[in-house]
Formats: C-alpha cells, structure tokens, sequence
C-alpha cells in the first residue's frame, strides 16, 4: 500500500526538534544505523524499507518504493531503511546519582559531541548519563547516529544538574583547565563525571557543587581538548584507579 500524503508530511516533520515533541516521535535512517539499534533490541514502532535494504525485516517492516523513500528521506540521497521510535525520557531515581559512576553533559550542543558521549559512557559501562535540558537534542538524528548504537544501551536522563547535583554524597568531578592532575585521582567507586561545552566549560552554578576540578595534563601548545576526548581521558584514569 503506498504512503500517505499524511504519512509523508508526518515522517518528513520528523526531523525538526517541535515536531518531535508535539508528536512524541523521532526518527532514523540509514542501514547501519538502524541495523545497530536492531541488534541492540531497540523497540521501533514503524520500519519502512525499500526492496535494497539488506537487513532481517521484523515484523511488520513496510516495503516502500525507492521514490516514496525519497519523499521522506531527511537525506539527499536517501538510504535503504528508515525507521521511526517513540521518545521517552525516564525520570531520575531520587539517590540514583550516590550509586555508580554518572557522565553529566552540561550544556554541550554539538549533537555529534553528544553522541560520541554515549559511546564513551556505553565503552566504559557507566551507570548512566545525565543531560543538562541546554544539551543538544537526544533524539535528533545526528546525536543518534554519532552514538553508533550505544543510544540503545545507554541509561540517559535529562534534568537541571544545579538541582540533580545538589546533595548528591559521591564525589562530583569537573573537568576544567585548572584541575587537579587525573592522574592523582584516587580509587573511587561512585562519582559523577561533568563535562562542560568548550566554549563556557561548566557553568557557575553546576561549578559550585564540583567537590573536585580534573584536568589532563598539557605537554604542548592546543588551547584545549575537545569535550568528548577529555572525558574519556577522565573516564579511563576513574576506571583503571578503581580497579586497584
């Protein structure tokens, strides 16, 4: 049965941010992508595939033509698969915070930072990560694409970090320039890990609840690191300590 012009206007819709949220829906596209998700179990409400598409079909995957995939392909040139999940932000447990170790994005708009991000807590099998609501778009497609299937794996939550940190009995550790030396952290088995932009770093008001500022040490001339290298520097040295 072919598509709607219903159905091609609300897929096409899909990929600005408030028609998103008006709908509770977002969407992603490509065979590696989706195929990624797949194999992380992620539940898709609709799949829609032309007769190219390599991957196992499930159950009630829709074949399209490649000329309707074209209409709702948020691509120039439009992939073999598209497929369409339903946003859901679970909310924090109050004292999930005091337990295993917590990534929190403060304010980082760059959605491939972000994704890459994911990829960082899912490699290092951190508990969770928390995003400041000034983050870059969880559900776009480019933070779900950089994640490379760790968006599927990964437990994330959105929320104020002033008002999440505030309390919080494990150590809060915030990556800045003039930090502490990483390579003196002692062994912890809970903490929270939080990475500002790299334009601001952390704002002041999430800086006033950090028991503790990190940096990596610098042998040369760069300004600074980006956010997402810096923290899995961070991430390594909090992993190999608490081994020990």
């Amino acid at each position: 049965m072919p598509l709607t012009k219903a159905e091609i206007a609300r897929l096409r819709s899909l990929q600005d941010k408030k028609h998103r949220e008006a709908l509770g829906l977002f969407v992603v596209e490509g065979d590696k992508v989706v195929g990624e998700l797949l194999a992380a179990k992620y539940p898709f409400t609709e799949i829609y595939a032309t007769a190219a598409w390599p991957g196992p079909r499930p159950a009630g995957t829709r074949e399209i033509s490649t000329e309707e995939m074209s209409r709702v392909s948020h691509y120039s040139t439009p992939a073999s698969v598209l497929a369409v999940g339903k946003i859901s932000r679970p909310p924090l447990a109050p004292g999930a915070l005091d337990r295993g170790f917590t990534l929190a994005l403060d304010g980082i708009q760059d959605p491939g930072n972000v994704g890459t991000l994911l990829r960082l807590a899912d490699w290092f099998a951190l508990d969770r990560v928390l995003l400041s609501p000034d983050c870059a778009d969880l559900f776009s497609r480019k933070v779900i694409n950089a994640s490379m299937g760790s968006f599927a794996r990964v437990a994330v939550h959105t929320a104020p970090l002033a008002e999440a940190l505030a309390g919080v009995k494990v150590r809060v550790l915030g990556c800045a320039l003039d930090g502490d030396d990483v390579h003196q952290l002692p062994p912890l088995r809970d903490a929270v890990i939080v990475v500002g932009s790299e334009g601001r770093g952390i704002s002041d008001a999430v800086k006033k609840l950090v028991t503790r500022h990190v940096t990596i040490p610098r042998y040369g001339a760069a300004e600074s690191l980006n956010a997402a290298v810096a923290a899995a520097i961070v991430c390594d040295n909090l992993r190999r300590v608490s081994r020990t």
